[in-house]
Formats: C-alpha cells, structure tokens, sequence
C-alpha cells in the first residue's frame, strides 16, 4: 500500500481521469516570452513525466492591454498556436495532462494601455487603468474566450480563468478598485456579474469535454475585498456556469501580508478551501505553502480539498510525484520558499529558475551527462557551492571526496535554519545530507585539509565559504560575531547590530523573537500579520497584533540609504515590516565611532550618539576564505574557486549552489 494513498489516488472529472490529485500550479517562468520552444517544452514535459497529475501554465495574455507586461506571451495568431501546440505534444508524449492558465492582469498590467473596471491606478504600477465603457468590456470578454478556443485548437486539456490575485475579473468583484455604476457595478450580483459571464462563455465555446478551473479568491487581504458570503456566492455561479473544478487563490498582489513566502506557515490558508468545499458540488483545489507529499496527504486524508496545487516544488524537483510513489519522498528536492530564483527573477524580467535547483527552466543547456574521462575530484568545503558540486560531478562518474573542517555538512546553511521564518532551510539541509549519503561522494568530515594532502588529485574545487569581515571599530573585541550569535550565545536585553544586509536582518529577527517561531505556529501567526476571517471582516483583514519582542534592537548601517534596500525584491518589505513591528530601530547614515562598557557611540548627521546597549553583534559583511587556495596556487595546483570563496555576497546560496553545479557540469 502506498503512503500517500489520497495524494495517489485519480480524480475522475467525467469526460478525463487524472492519475491523482496534484496539481503543478501556475507560475510564471518568462521561458515562452525567450521564443524557445524547445525550452518551454523540455519544462513542462519533465514535470508531466515526474508524474504530476494536471499542469498549470504560467499566465497566457488574452490580448496585449491584458499582458501582465509588455510582450507578454498568449495565443495571438497561429504561429502562437503552433507554437504551444509542440508544448502539448510534448507534454502528452510524456504521458501529462496541460491545461493553459488565461490571465488578464487588468489594473496590475505594466502598460500605459491597462484597463480595469474604475480608473484607480495600483499601488503596485505606475500606470492609471482606463475604465472601461461596455465594448470595450465586451472586446476583453471576447478575446479571453477566443483565448480559450484557441488553447484548445493548440491541444491544450482544459483552461484556468485567473480571478484572484487581485488580477482583471478579481478587480471587478470588490468595492476596493469597482466604483462603477452601471450594471457592472453597485451590488454584488453586477460585480460577480464578469466573472460568471466568462466562464460561462468559455463552456460555451470550448464544449463540456475540457477541463475549465476557475482560480477563485478566497481572502483578499485587502480593504474593501470580498466577504464570506460573496466568495460562496461567486463559487456557487462560476460551478453553474461551467466551471470544471475551483482553485484557490489566497491574496492580491498588493497585500501587506505575506502569502508563500518561507515564513508563511505550510498550508496556511487550508482552513478556506476547508469551508468552501461543502458548498459546491466540483472539486476545490487548495494551494500555498504546500511543499511536501506528506503534506498534501494530510490536507486530502482530512477532506479539507479534492486536489493540492504546488508550483514552485516543482521548481525545485520534476520528480515530486514519481519520488513519493516509489516511496523516495526523502529524495525530494525541497522547495524553500525563498523567492530567490523564481518570483524575485520574474519580478525583476529575469528567467525563473530554483535555489534548490540550477536546472529548472535551463533543461536544455544545464545537462549532467555522464563524462568520458573520470577524475580525482576533491572538492574542499561542504557547504551548498561543495556540496552540489560534489552531487554533480559524482552523478556524472567521477571519483569525488567531499571535505570540510566540520563534523557535519551544510556549512552556513545551518545559520539560516537557526533563524526564526526559516525553519525551511532545515530541510534542505537534510535533502542534502540524504543525497550525498546515496551517492558515490566519500566524505571526509572534521579534518583541515592542507595543500598537501590534495596534491594527487586530477582536479581541486575550492568551496570554503567566507569569512566576516572586520569592520574596524575601536574596541570591537568587546563586540559578538554573528557566527557565534546565530549558534547560541547569551545576548543582553538592548542589542545594536551592525550591518543591515541580509545577516543582519536575519539576526535581528533572530534577536526579537522568543519562544516558538510563529512559522510554525498558524495561530501566532496570523495574529502577528492580521490575518482573519472574511466571514467576520471584509477581506480577512484583521488589525496585527505582534507578539512584545524578546529585546530592544538597533539595526545600523553605513549607508545613507533606507536599511533592507538590498533585500529580495519579493521578500525584502517582509523582513523590514516584520521588524519594524518588532520595534526594531533601523538607521542608515551611521558611522561606528567606538565600543565601550556604557554602550555603542555612533555618528549620524555630524551628530554623536551613544546607543545603551548591553551587546554589539558584527554583521558587517564578509570577506573570501581564499587561505587553501592560495596555498595550491604556491604548490602549482590552480583550483576552481566557487561560491562564497570566489565572490563574497551575503551569503548568497543561489549563487553557490549555481556554480557549483555548472562547474560540475563541465568537470
């Protein structure tokens, strides 16, 4: 008998069966947008061979005002067409399911030509919408259902009507961005009145013999968003209209609450789709922060959804389904939630890729072919960079030894898991641990490895990691590092920390908290963020309530610039309101005069100050850990030089565990 028997089992939908109830849900990854094909279609048919039970493209405009940005990718014209029609065929050749994700972004499209219900510009967009008279509203009904033949015609299974998010149809429903008078606007039977004229016209022109998933949503997080009794309502019309199946949507994209990102709690927002489910009669898909099988088992064992949606888990591992099937759910490359690769590269016009996973969405040019000429490999270091470059390069035949002064591998990715919201980090930590312990990779824990000792080898990667650097304040000896803080030292009550990158905010975050993690702790966490009840209030917006913080905190910087700037493009305004609801002080323009007993003196606008602080703790960046390097380069051995060896950057396991691979995949 399988594990995971509810998350395994099919899910009949009359005219199709899918073989079970995970859904790869919509995200998008700009590869339709690059005009390679092949590379869309190496995606998508690696994660319908891994076994996923029905895929969710990215976003598809309807027409060119609808496009989330400029040039964004749909089915203008039959070369589109044809285009994703070798996406379907590759998919369905490896044995999936497609279905094409229709978003019309409206008010949050990045154009000057946007429309929206009102012309109520977004808090998200520099541009104010055009509101639209009645054609214009019919030319965008039209061309969302010419949308939907046309994702038939290209063999796609089914189609997802995008009304959540805070997107086109979801604009519509609340008084927050429609102030229409007409009969599109007023009452909540005309406000729901497009959403429901849409599905219904997509039935009508697509046939009863393809899947149609309404992605509705459940809590706005908004002023002014949906209520309870309107988001049953709306489900109960867009199920007569002819909506196949209903997917969740948790939040706009203008919500000052985070929603999937690693400090959100896993299955967070379950609780919804939990109380909607008695009211239709199709099945309810729920979504976010669902990253494991036993995960999705638990919600599905529970009768709390029909299907789990996960996306970016499929990211990090095509394989999610095929691995829990057979029983390897341990080898499953774990989604940390971090933003990192995927939403902080779309939101910044780059290719979406994985933390966790270098190949994702680089199918076609980041290959691990078994190599024709084995080698020695040492890699010295086993942190992420070492660690994946090892994996890689024994994956590929060669004879690798994995060293690290430690007795342990993950290096400083056990600093990121000791901070509260990034309990995540754990397991991949862990991942990597089965990995290596499956692997050909010979481990040789708690030495010093010497220049010497690597002289046989045919070729030597340096992944030793960084150093802190040393800030050079007066009576800084006095002061705690940051190494030592994360790894538990006693800190006083009034704390100054010294670098505001992204150590120093995790230290901070780190210092204000006591007790259990609110990631870990649904109710806490909603209170911390204002997360309620849409039955109770409109849009589930509550007023937040934030535990008192364990110390009183500054967080310093040199730069005259507003502290976090730095930070994720997706995930920098949590961190910052996470403290600064802490309490946390955040200065930028600081110069560090010195360290005394009464305190640290500081100097700001030519002004002094003395902060009264129990405890200093240095974050004040870091410099490469070149010292073995530098010692083979003295013996005539050069050796590649990755991760924070080679380039400094806060820690920046994106890119280690990036080159490490592509240095692996090259070896």
């Amino acid at each position: 008998m399988t594990t995971y028997p509810h998350l395994l089992a099919p899910l009949d939908l009359g005219h199709i069966r899918l073989r079970n109830r995970v859904l790869m849900g919509s995200m998008h990854t700009g590869l339709e947008e690059t005009g390679d094909w092949d590379r869309v279609a190496a995606f998508y048919a690696a994660r319908a061979a891994g076994g996923v039970g029905l895929i969710v493209t990215g976003g598809m405009a309807p027409n060119r005002e609808g496009g989330v940005f400029p040039g964004a990718a749909g089915l203008f014209n039959a070369a589109d067409i044809a285009n994703h029609r070798r996406v379907t065929d590759a998919v369905h050749a490896a044995g999936g399911l497609i279905a094409m994700q229709i978003l019309h972004a409206g008010r949050y499209a990045y154009g000057k030509d946007c429309v929206a219900p009102s012309a109520i510009k977004s808090p998200i967009s520099p541009f104010v919408p055009q509101a639209l008279d009645a054609a214009g509203l019919e030319k965008q009904i039209a061309d969302i259902v010419t949308a939907a033949a046309r994702a038939r015609e290209a063999g796609y299974d089914g189609v997802e009507i995008m009304g959540s998010e805070g997107y086109f149809l979801n604009q519509f429903l609340v008084r927050h961005t429609n102030r229409r008078t007409d009969d599109w606007g007023g009452s909540y039977e005309n406000r729901m009145r497009l959403p429901v004229e849409v599905v219904r016209r997509v039935r009508q022109a697509v046939g009863p013999d393809f899947i149609l998933i309404y992605r509705i949503s459940l809590i706005d997080l908004i002023p002014d968003g949906s209520t309870w009794d309107e988001v049953v309502e709306l489900a109960k019309q867009v199920e007569a209209a002819g909506a196949t199946m209903l997917n969740t949507g948790i939040g706009w994209h203008e919500a000052r609450v985070p929603t999937i990102a690693t400090s959100v709690p896993r299955a967070a927002f379950t609780w919804l789709t939990a109380r909607l489910r008695p009211h239709v009669g199709i099945p309810v898909i729920t979504s976010n922060r669902i990253n494991t099988p036993g995960v999705g088992e638990q919600i599905l064992a529970a009768g709390q959804a029909d299907m789990v949606s996960m996306a970016r888990p499929f990211l990090a591992d095509a394989d999610f389904v095929a691995k829990a099937a057979a029983g390897r759910a341990e080898e499953i490359a774990p989604c940390i939630a971090c933003n990192q690769a995927c939403l902080d590269h779309t939101f910044s016009g780059k290719l979406t890729s994985c933390l966790v996973n270098p190949r994702a969405c680089h199918e076609t040019e980041l290959v691990y072919e078994p190599t024709e000429a084995p080698k020695q490999v040492a890699v010295v270091g086993a942190g992420p960079a070492g660690m994946m470059a090892a994996l890689v390069a024994a994956e590929r035949g060669h004879r690798v030894v994995l060293f690290d002064r430690a007795d342990r591998v993950g290096g400083q990715l056990h600093l990121a898991a000791s901070v509260p919201g990034k309990e995540e980090f754990r397991g991949l930590i862990a991942w990597f641990t089965t990995m290596l312990g499956r692997s050909t990779v010979e481990l040789v824990l708690g030495t010093n490895v010497t220049a010497e000792r690597l002289a046989g080898f045919d070729a030597v990667v340096i992944a030793t990691g960084v150093a802190p650097r040393d800030p050079g304040i007066p009576g800084q000896d006095r002061a705690l590092g940051y190494l030592e803080t994360l790894q538990g030292a006693a800190v006083g009550r009034r704390v100054a920390v010294v670098g505001a990158g992204g150590i120093g905010f995790d230290v901070a975050e780190y210092l204000v908290h006591q007790g259990e993690s609110p990631t870990v702790d649904l109710a806490l966490w909603r209170r911390e963020w204002g997360v309620g009840d849409p039955a109770e209030v409109a849009g589930g917006l509550a007023v937040p309530a934030p535990e008192a913080p364990a110390r009183e905190v500054w967080l310093l910087q040199r730069k005259a610039e507003k502290p976090g700037r730095g930070l994720g493009k997706t995930t920098g305004w949590i961190h910052r309101a996470a403290l600064a609801a802490k309490g946390v002080k955040m200065l930028g323009g600081v110069t560090y005069r010195s360290i005394t007993e009464a305190g640290l003196l500081i100097e700001r606008d030519g002004v002094e100050e003395l902060l009264p602080v129990d405890d200093v703790i240095l974050c004040a960046g870091q410099v490469p850990e070149r010292g073995l390097a530098d010692a083979l380069m003295a013996n005539g051995i050069t050796p590649y030089i990755i991760g924070g060896a080679d380039v400094a950057a806060e820690l920046d396991a994106k890119r280690a565990i990036d080159q490490g691979a592509r240095l692996a995949a090259r070896l």
